[in-house]
């Protein structure tokens, strides 16, 4: 899609559907209404309005047939609540035009107030809202949508403005790259072509991407991550990409849970539970799509990916309920569950990704525990660590790029439960708390390194659109974790 500024006014717009904002507030709705009514004609929206019980709460929409002195075809009417902030409201109108216009090619977008933030956000929502995965459709011409849009009252000389359309474009486009990564079955994504596609991208932006085989990985005495894949007649892969640019003071590493596939080893799924498990690669994604939108973006900080990959298949070399390994960091790990994998492959490359890179902030993704969806619900994830000022400044992020998070205890009274009476660690501690025993856990894997884990099993992954996520793959993590490091000091 192409993405223009335009110094058109509405009633000039000459393309097939205008979106336009309306709040709820009664008094703001009527003025919003007759503004558009000055335009359209009066009497023209109103009755339609009401009969379709359109009244600017956020997320609803109307759309109308244009008519009276516009030269659009349609009107989309998006509410916005009482929502005030001016890039949560171009978000919201950028992702509203491009979901509802599959019938259109063409688009216009009036911004309440245009500003290099409000313009960046409605790229980034149009380019979001636009996501279709068609890989496996035989008739991708049914799901092309839009092909351009227009910013209205946006003067091309407008300072910052075109720089502020690449900046949101290239945000989603490594959002969309995650959600591809996540849609794609398992039969296609396995250890070894997420490797590959990891490795492509890179190129593609000039990055270093160093990919292991299984050798290597046992060379490094990555011994939680080779048990998890004993079961899969594939082998696994550890990638790790970097992005380096020249002058850069900090130095970030984000770590993430790449499991193609979760059968839930010996201790197997149901068939009910396993059908998404395709999902389970869902931090290795957005890890991915972190560091490519820095190097797209050119922030000024070091960010480095490192995902541990593999299936957790029922082959007969698979590991068992009993056994005992010793980690990479020397602990040695009693396994009670085998579908407690996640916590397994993560602890290993957290222990190498804090001694070998040594980042000032360490920061891990993963789709780790089904008792985060029971405390938090599908749409938020939890967050752990036990620095205040991370966390304020990691949910200030979330809260601009519209991505829930919130903060989870890490209860040292729970760590009891992660003892072994044979060594030096169970990997799992029971039924109650199980997100905060499995976060308890990898904190013992994490060296002296500042950290932060991500556990984002709800939002990753959805049965139907909420909000801002698309049914499928979300991307989920992804513009939170940018946010982060651009307003990194």
């Amino acid at each position: 899609m192409k993405i223009s500024l335009s110094a058109a006014t509405l009633d000039k717009s000459i393309a097939d559907i205008v979106a336009v904002a309306v709040p709820s507030a009664k008094t703001k709705f009527n003025k919003a209404i007759g503004r558009i009514e000055a335009v359209t004609g009066k009497g023209s929206i109103k009755p339609l309005a009401v009969d379709e019980r359109f009244e600017g709460k956020a997320s609803q929409t109307l759309k109308v047939a244009a008519g009276g002195r516009t030269k659009a075809r349609w009107l989309l009417l998006v509410g916005i609540g009482d929502e005030t902030d001016t890039e949560k409201v171009a978000w919201s109108l950028g992702h509203a035009l491009a979901s509802a216009a599959r019938a259109q090619k063409t688009a216009a977008v009036e911004l309440p107030k245009v500003t290099v933030k409000s313009v960046r956000a409605v790229s980034q929502g149009l380019i979001a809202g636009a996501y279709r995965y068609t890989e496996y459709k035989s008739d991708k011409k049914s799901s092309a949508g839009l092909t351009s849009a227009l910013i209205l009252e946006a003067p091309k000389a407008g300072r910052g403005l075109a720089a502020a359309i690449k900046t949101g474009r290239s945000l989603a486009e490594s959002v969309n790259f995650a959600r591809d990564l996540v849609n794609r079955p398992p039969n296609d994504l396995n250890p070894i072509t997420l490797a590959r596609a990891a490795s492509s991208e890179s190129r593609k932006l000039g990055l270093t991407c160093s990919v292991w085989n299984k050798s290597r990985i046992k060379k490094e005495g990555m011994n939680l991550l080779l048990a998890v894949n004993a079961g899969s007649a594939i082998e696994p892969r550890v990638i790790h990409v970097t992005y380096k640019p020249r002058g850069a003071k900090k130095k970030v590493a984000f770590v993430g849970k790449g499991l193609t596939f979760d059968a839930g080893g010996l201790c197997i799924k149901p068939a009910a539970s396993m059908i998404d498990m395709k999902c389970d690669m869902a931090g290795a994604a957005a890890t991915l799509g972190i560091v490519f939108a820095a190097a797209r973006l050119k922030l000024p900080v070091e960010v480095h990916a490192v995902v541990g990959s593999t299936e957790n298949m029922t082959g007969s070399q698979a590991y068992r309920p009993g056994d005992i390994y010793k980690s990479l960091q020397g602990k040695t790990v009693e396994v009670i569950n085998t579908d407690a994998e996640g916590r397994l492959v993560l602890a290993d490359v957290l222990t190498w990704t804090a001694r070998k890179l040594k980042p000032d902030v360490m920061i891990d993704h993963a789709t780790l525990t089904g008792a985060c969806m029971v405390a938090l619900g599908p749409w938020r994830a939890a967050l752990y660590t036990d620095d205040d000022s991370l966390a304020k400044s990691y949910l200030a992020a979330a809260d601009t790029e519209g991505e829930a998070f919130w903060r989870m205890p890490l209860d040292e009274d729970l760590k009891s439960k992660l003892k072994s009476p044979i060594a030096d660690l169970k990997h799992i501690g029971g039924r109650y708390g199980g997100s905060i025993t499995a976060a308890l856990f990898l904190e013992e894997f994490i060296e002296e390194v500042k950290w932060m884990h991500l556990d984002i099993a709800g939002p990753a992954f959805l049965e139907s659109a909420h909000g801002r996520l698309p049914k499928g793959g979300t991307g989920f993590g992804v513009a939170t974790g940018v946010r982060f490091l651009e307003n990194l000091k």
